[in-house]
């Protein structure tokens, strides 16, 4: 079973972390977990015979060894020896084919089991909100979609049926020993186990340095991230700490080196251990065996038969060895299935409710009523919150940084639902609504515009994929993008990287701006910020939003003095209530928080707007 953590040997182990964690078996946690394998019981069942008759099949070539040696070398037979080889060749060749079988069985019910797993808690995590995504960590949302699924393959085509296949051979051996020799079956069921603990002590420094082995590799791996990563090498080159940054890495990776070493010693100190005590025991069974036939003379038992309880003893080592770690591996199973079930259990907090309304055709007026909303109890974020943007009007929320107004504008999309209070679209609260129609209603763009990595005929399609060509060339003409592109070598197929890395900041925006332009929602919600751009760019995003605001309801987030003198009306927000509210030159003349913005920012950005556009005409 995969433990996680990529360390080798170390099945048998439990860390300190696993043993305070241990999750608690009970009766719903096991239904659940085979509530996923019910749907492939049968190939569960034929997993099941096909163990059941690969063991039987297993003990034949040591029960065939014995008659051969019998019958055929001491008794002189040739035939009959010619007779057993070929049975023995037989056994071996159904043996193999029912393991291929039992193999295919195997990965194919796991394999559908995690993809089951796989999708679901995929779907389960496109219906969370936005508040899931934003507190937790997206490390541990990565590990439940990745690790802890493909951790169920190992768990049921691993642990699983190697559970019953040891129990098969156990129970099949034992029967076969003690009916050929009770002294000697007693024997092997005394000195199996008392082997396979000492193999398990040497196991376990084996996994402590492969452990530690592990740590040095993931500090080596965050060294690699950090240093070499765009962002990160320019860094070590601006300060001129290259060379601090390879003495960091050199003695990590000196002492993993270190580590290594002593790990792959332990591994021949480990492997020695096992091959030492598991060659002990047919040693015993033959010391034993020829005490009972020379001392004790007991004629009924023949060399044939000391080699076949040898041969079963050491089939019988691995078994036991395995099964005396069952715990250790049920436990790490049944906790990654318990943090699987953690994620299924988180529920989906924004969702449809019963009967959800999808309105012919939204005109895209927007009223906000007393709403209020909070992130944690008794801390509101928003307070009593009132407006109303009539169809084709545009509202500017202006204030300062906390002020509250991307909360705001996050809760139209629902995004977040409000805790007081209703949002209305078209005279209907927005809770009432069908989720899709309702985003689907809405245009958003962001001031972090994000960019698949794709070309961007696939970025511009995400808004409407039965979009035609033609349609793809008028947006991005509206969005001043579309000279830009076809002067790039590949055009419209052009890979843009990473969110867009291969782009700069005003073309990607204005990408973002075509794409919003091509959804052709009612309704738009703008974060207009352009303080990073230079002044072309500036000005064409300018001109891509006035295409995208035309004859449209928007509601902006304001960071330009043309577009907050521009709207309908300017919501003043401070510490979560609009505090202000009117147009330009009505707020000026009330000497208050608007006016102190205007002071402080946008005249200060105007200054410098003009500044730049001075120096560009110069």
């Amino acid at each position: 079973m995969a433990t996680g953590n990529g360390i080798r040997g170390g099945r048998g182990f439990l860390t300190e972390e696993e043993k305070q964690n241990k999750p608690q078996i009970t009766g719903v946690l096991l239904k659940r977990i085979f509530r996923f394998m019910l749907p492939y019981r049968l190939k569960l069942l034929m997993v099941f015979m096909a163990i059941v008759v690969s063991s039987i099949l297993g003990l034949l070539p040591a029960v065939l060894t014995g008659k051969i040696i019998d019958e055929g070398l001491i008794g002189k037979d040739l035939d009959m020896l010619i007779l057993l080889i070929a049975a023995s060749v037989g056994v071996l060749l159904a043996s193999n084919l029912i393991g291929v079988l039992e193999s295919y069985l195997n990965v194919s019910m796991a394999q559908h089991i995690t993809f089951d797993m796989r999708n679901r808690m995929y779907a389960h995590l496109q219906k969370m909100s936005h508040l899931f995504f934003t507190t937790s960590r997206q490390g541990d949302i990565i590990t439940r979609m990745t690790s802890d699924i493909s951790g169920v393959e190992s768990v049921i085509s691993g642990t699983l049926t190697n559970v019953l296949r040891n129990v098969a051979i156990l129970i099949t051996s034992v029967i076969i020993m003690y009916d050929k020799n009770w002294q000697l079956a007693t024997i092997g069921m005394i000195i199996v186990p008392l082997f396979a603990i000492p193999t398990k002590r040497v196991g376990r420094t084996r996994w402590m340095l492969a452990l530690q082995s592990q740590q040095k590799n993931d500090e080596i791996n965050q060294i690699l991230h950090e240093t070499l990563s765009v962002s990160g090498q320019m860094l070590s080159k601006l300060f001129t700490n290259e060379h601090m940054e390879y003495d960091k890495y050199k003695n990590t990776s000196g002492e993993m080196t270190r580590l290594r070493i002593k790990e792959n010693m332990a591994g021949r100190w480990f492997r020695m251990a096992m091959s030492t005590y598991s060659g002990i025991g047919p040693m015993l069974i033959y010391l034993a065996g020829g005490l009972l036939m020379i001392n004790y003379g007991k004629t009924t038992l023949s060399v044939g038969d000391i080699t076949m309880m040898a041969a079963l003893l050491t089939r019988m080592y691995q078994p036991v060895n395995s099964l005396l770690n069952i715990q250790v591996d049920l436990i790490r199973s049944l906790a990654m299935f318990t943090r699987i079930f953690e994620y299924f259990d988180i529920p989906a907090d924004i969702q449809d409710r019963r009967n959800a309304l999808i309105p012919g055709n939204p005109t895209g007026s927007l009223e906000f009523d007393h709403v209020y909303f909070c992130y944690n109890e008794g801390q509101p974020i928003l307070k009593n919150i009132s407006f109303k943007i009539p169809v084709g009007s545009s509202v500017a929320l202006v204030g300062a940084s906390g002020a509250g107004k991307s909360t705001l504008i996050n809760l139209i999309p629902r995004l977040y639902d409000v805790t007081g209070g209703s949002i209305r679209l078209d005279g209907t609260d927005i809770r009432d609504l069908n989720l899709g129609f309702l985003r689907g209603s809405i245009g958003v763009v962001t001031q972090d515009t994000y960019l698949f990595n794709g070309a961007i005929k696939e970025n511009l399609l995400y808004a409407k994929a039965d979009a035609t060509d033609d349609e793809l060339v008028r947006v991005c003409r509206e969005a001043n993008i579309h000279d830009f592109i076809i002067s790039l070598p590949d055009g419209y197929d052009t890979l843009v990287g990473n969110r867009g890395v291969k782009l700069s900041g005003g073309e990607k925006q204005r990408v973002s701006i075509a794409r919003v332009i091509l959804k052709d929602p009612k309704l738009i919600i703008l974060d207009e910020a352009t303080s990073a751009l230079d002044s072309i760019s500036e000005s064409l995003i300018q001109e891509a939003i006035e295409q995208l605001l035309h004859q449209r309801t928007s509601i902006v987030i304001a960071h330009r003095l043309s577009t907050i003198m521009a709207a309908d009306e300017i919501l003043v927000l401070q510490s979560g209530e609009i505090v202000e509210r009117g147009v330009h030159r009505k707020l000026l003349t009330k000497n208050g928080v608007y006016h102190k913005l205007y002071e402080t920012q946008f005249r200060r950005a105007l200054e410098e707007h003009d500044a730049r556009m001075q120096l560009q005409s110069a």
